[in-house]
């Protein structure tokens, strides 16, 4: 790193550089035509309270939709009562079946004619450049 430094330093002494007076006054100019800009604080605004209940309000109300919706689709439990060794009868509730409705997917066969087109298109590509380069 010292003798980057050094060899720096040396070229830095060897250029020389002359700026015209034209150049010189231009450049002046423009400095001096030059204003800094104005640094404002930015201007903070704030909301009334009412809108952030009113926000508060229109999120638990749409929860609530969502929740009743969710909750109109499903039938209801089915209640059957169970006694056992003549005690009180006890409800037992039954959760209602899932219809998936699923196909089993094949895809073993697609994928294993891709690979084989794959490595044949390899293959070939392999061989031309093989030609091309004259091995």
């Amino acid at each position: 790193m010292d003798k980057l430094a050094k060899q720096l330093k040396t070229d830095a002494a060897l250029i020389d550089v002359q700026v015209s007076d034209e150049l010189d006054r231009r450049i002046s100019a423009s400095l001096q035509g030059v204003t800094p800009e104005k640094t404002e604080a930015p201007v903070v605004r704030q909301r009334p309270a009412a809108f952030w209940w009113a926000s508060s309000l229109t999120g638990i109300a749409a929860a609530l939709a969502v929740i009743v919706l969710i909750n109109s689709d499903r039938q209801p439990a089915e209640i059957a009562v169970v006694h056992v060794a003549d005690t009180s009868p006890v409800p037992e509730i039954k959760t209602p079946t899932i219809n998936w409705r699923t196909e089993s997917a094949m895809l073993t066969q697609p994928l294993q004619r891709e690979l084989e087109d794959l490595q044949s298109d390899l293959k070939k590509a392999e061989e031309k450049v093989k030609r091309d380069i004259g091995l």
